[in-house]
């Protein structure tokens, strides 16, 4: 049975009693403990700053040229906190509840609580290290509205929330590597995790440069690199975005969570034709202040400003009027694929839905649209050509957030003792959905304010390791640069980027915004015959000791084909909707989702065995501060 270490007492208690319990090291022992953080997004650089102010020996890897690169800087809208600046009811109970609700009640409560109560502090942390929120003419920080939410409970800087975020905790990164305890591996990326006594003890790194594949080793390894959401190729994610970090801890024994939870967010770019291999988001704040419609007419041929008022179907207002344009994520990007699906989709390829501004202009002016939004506008111009301010966006569903993750505990420890996984790469604090301004929130608060507390604690338990070098780690070696020569010696005639955007195509239409059972099985088997010809077709250009671009993607998408057999047997097992996870068989008779609280409140917890099968673990969710309910924005 997993045990997931959520200390005892009401939930307003558990983290503070836990901070006051937890083993501490003394200062000056510190620095004879080694701490390995992969990933410099805003969950990598705030713990690996964090642990290195405290004293600690922190070595940090990161696959970009600079730290500054991570994908954090793409989260544009804002971070939430329950500060209730507003006066309009917010608290941190109300945070929770809206997150637990929001995840379609299959997250750990403990866990949600505690991000809804670092993020009061979280936010003068950010203030005090200089990031430009956005402040109301008495000088007030600044709140609006996300998806999900009836209270304005988010800060942001316009729409470069993460990237001002991402510089904050880059300039702390940058402060501890000049002390002197932190040193940056830039260019480097892991392939493998190293144990010893079934406790993570170091990783495999390859030098993107020069191919030198090496062994690292530490008393901890924490993961840090964020989701997988490129698995589907189209994606708002960065083209490097992979699974590759926590699927290799995932070999060797780290279990994983709720992998077919993947988000789809409702306000991308469309695509505009087969030469994309990225989709752009559009922050959800957006809809705040935008309508969405589509027009009543099947197959409209009209431009937006032709059509009247009376043949727009604003179908979220119609549908929930309680939230309208600002329903949570997966329940909009089902309603857009609804109407498109219907023959009521826009744009060159009947793929997308409008965003409308025009109400806002005309009640508000442009000059305050433009304060808020400009440089997203002026972005939507750059991309399509279009004027934003004079027409309604262009926008569609496209996969964005993974929910799922490797399991950890309270203490953000994966089952492999010694592994600890941050932010998105983790399960933990989203359930079935996240909310919009949640995944910033939840990087910084793992990073800055509860990883350094349980680290240490599970630090103050070990001695400091000695050796710099074990047949482990030998052996480790050795099975990386003998995939790496497998991958080469195929000489096919399909590049790994083919074998991506086909793996792409069945997991969005077998197992992306709407699952059913005959889909998925037909999804198995194909992935099935895909990674088969993976292994016959791929070729792989060059060598694994030059610049190899070609060679760092195969071995990204030969990780994509395992991980995305591992999605659909999750999707296959869980005979329910919730959240994301929308399985045609269960829904209501209005088309919402049916959840079956009765077989399964519980978090999929998944193993993978030597012979290649799959094992199951139930993390059974336990609501004893909030009582479960239907989830209704109408």
């Amino acid at each position: 049975m997993l045990n997931s270490k959520v200390p005892p007492g009401p939930i307003q208690e558990k983290w503070t009693q836990y901070k006051a319990n937890c083993k501490l090291i003394n200062p000056s022992n510190r620095r004879k403990y080694k701490v390995i953080v992969v990933g410099t997004g805003l969950a990598g650089s705030s713990v690996a700053s964090s642990l290195s102010e405290l004293g600690f020996q922190v070595e940090v890897f990161t696959f970009h040229e600079s730290p500054r690169r991570a994908h954090s800087v793409a989260a544009q809208g804002g971070i939430n906190a329950a500060k209730d600046y507003k006066n309009d009811g917010d608290s941190i109970w109300r945070m929770f509840y809206d997150t637990v609700k929001g995840g379609d009640f299959r997250s750990r409560e403990a866990n949600v609580y505690r991000m809804a109560e670092c993020s009061l502090g979280l936010i003068d942390q950010a203030v005090a290290q200089g990031v430009p929120f956005a402040r109301e003419y008495s000088g007030y920080l600044s709140n609006r509205s996300f998806g999900g939410v009836q209270v304005s409970r988010t800060f942001y800087a316009r729409g470069q929330t993460g990237q001002q975020l991402l510089q904050g905790a880059y300039q702390a990164l940058i402060r501890q590597s000049e002390v002197g305890l932190l040193t940056i591996h830039t260019r480097h990326e892991m392939l493998d995790l190293i144990l010893e006594d079934g406790k993570a003890k170091g990783i495999v790194s390859r030098n993107l440069d020069n191919g030198q594949i090496k062994s690292h080793m530490a008393d901890a390894v924490i993961l840090a690199t964020g989701g997988y959401g490129k698995i589907y190729y189209l994606s708002t994610l960065a083209m490097n975005c992979n699974a590759t970090a926590i699927w290799r801890a995932h070999k060797k024994g780290a279990f994983f969570a709720a992998p077919s939870w993947t988000q789809f967010h409702p306000t991308s770019l469309p695509q505009m034709g087969e030469y994309q291999s990225k989709l752009t988001l559009m922050s959800e704040s957006l809809r705040n202040d935008g309508r969405i419609w589509v027009p009543k007419k099947a197959g409209e041929t009209r431009s937006a400003r032709e059509i009247p008022e009376a043949e727009r179907d604003y179908y979220l207002e119609r549908k929930y009027p309680s939230f309208g344009n600002l329903a949570p994520r997966d329940i909009s990007s089902r309603a857009a694929k609804e109407q498109i699906d219907a023959g009521h989709g826009i744009g060159p390829l009947r793929n997308a839905v409008y965003l409308d501004f025009s109400d806002a202009i005309q009640r508000d002016g442009k000059e305050v649209i433009a304060k808020k939004y400009g440089n997203l506008f002026s972005m939507y111009k750059k991309i399509t050509g279009m004027d934003a301010y004079s027409e309604p966006m262009m926008i569609s569903p496209s996969a964005h957030f993974s929910m799922g993750g490797l399991w950890v505990d309270y203490e953000l420890m994966s089952n492999v003792e010694g592994l600890f996984v941050l932010g998105e790469a983790n399960f933990a604090d989203h359930g079935a959905n996240r909310l919009g301004a949640n995944s910033l929130l939840q990087a910084c608060v793992d990073g800055y304010f509860i990883a350094p507390h349980t680290v240490m604690n599970y630090l103050a338990g070990e001695k400091p390791i000695q050796n710099l070098s074990t047949p482990n780690a030998e052996n480790s070696i050795k099975e990386t640069e003998n995939r790496l020569a497998k991958l080469l010696s195929i000489q096919g005639n399909t590049t790994a980027e083919e074998f991506h955007k086909a793996l792409g195509k069945v997991l969005y239409t077998k197992c992306g915004l709407s699952r059913k059972k005959s889909e998925l099985l037909e999804a198995k088997e194909e992935l099935k015959a895909l990674q088969e010809s993976f292994y016959k077709d791929l070729i792989v250009s060059g060598s694994s000791n030059v610049i190899n671009f070609e060679l760092e993607k195969a071995g990204r998408v030969e990780d994509y084909l395992e991980l995305a057999q591992l999605i659909v047997e999750d999707a296959l097992q869980r005979e329910e909707s919730c959240g994301a996870h929308f399985r045609v068989e269960h829904q209501t008779n209005e088309g919402e989702a049916k959840r079956n609280d009765k077989e399964f409140k519980y978090v999929s917890v998944w193993e993978s065995t030597l012979a290649g099968e799959y094992k199951l673990h139930k993390e059974l969710l336990e609501f004893e501060a909030i009582q479960i309910s239907e989830r209704s924005y109408k």
